[in-house]
């Protein structure tokens, strides 16, 4: 008997050496081209922590204006319901009769949707960027956003964002606190 050495076949290797390099690279490509989607959010800067326990000052009632958005998502504006567009004009008529001294309060509802809060307060950054936008108009002939950082600052000092947001702490809230009230 005569046996054959089999013969073994060889299976053909593709040179993947420059694959990783490909994948990377279109990685890259895609993470570059592509939009990524921001989170809607407020610019806010909050005030340093108070650590002389400054008492509060009395404000004067008739230099406050209250917007309040219930469970149900209505607006009102010193009790009376109100539109997104009439609280762009009282808002604006306010700040600008009140000067400095103007205060705006916004208390909401734990239930109300961040939707309309959102709207409120998109409304209310209105009216400060309005009336921003008409005094460096006069003063320096250019529009707020193109000021410099001086000029900016001089218009914020004569015009600033003044809004209280009111937290009422409910029967339920209290009661997961341990507390009565």
């Amino acid at each position: 008997m005569m046996f054959r050495k089999k013969e073994r076949r060889k299976v053909p290797i593709l040179n993947t050496t420059s694959t990783a390099d490909i994948s990377f690279m279109l990685l890259i490509f895609f993470l570059v081209a592509s939009s990524m989607d921001l989170d809607k959010g407020l610019s806010r800067q909050l005030p340093a922590i108070d650590k002389t326990k400054t008492p509060p000052t009395a404000v004067d009632s008739k230099k406050v204006i209250r917007l309040v958005i219930d469970a149900k998502n209505q607006v009102t504006l010193d009790g009376k319901s109100v539109t997104m567009k009439e609280i762009l004009q009282r808002a604006t008529q306010f700040i600008q009769t009140n000067g400095k001294a103007h205060l705006i309060q916004l208390q909401s509802d734990r239930n109300a949707s961040y939707d309309t809060y959102l709207h409120v307060q998109n409304q209310l950054v209105a009216a400060y960027n309005t009336l921003r936008n008409q005094r460096s108009l006069n003063l320096f002939g250019k529009n707020f956003e193109l000021c410099s950082y001086e000029q900016q600052k001089q218009i914020a000092d004569e015009i600033p964002v003044r809004i209280s947001e009111v937290y009422i702490a409910s029967k339920i809230d209290n009661a997961e606190e341990g507390g009565t009230k």
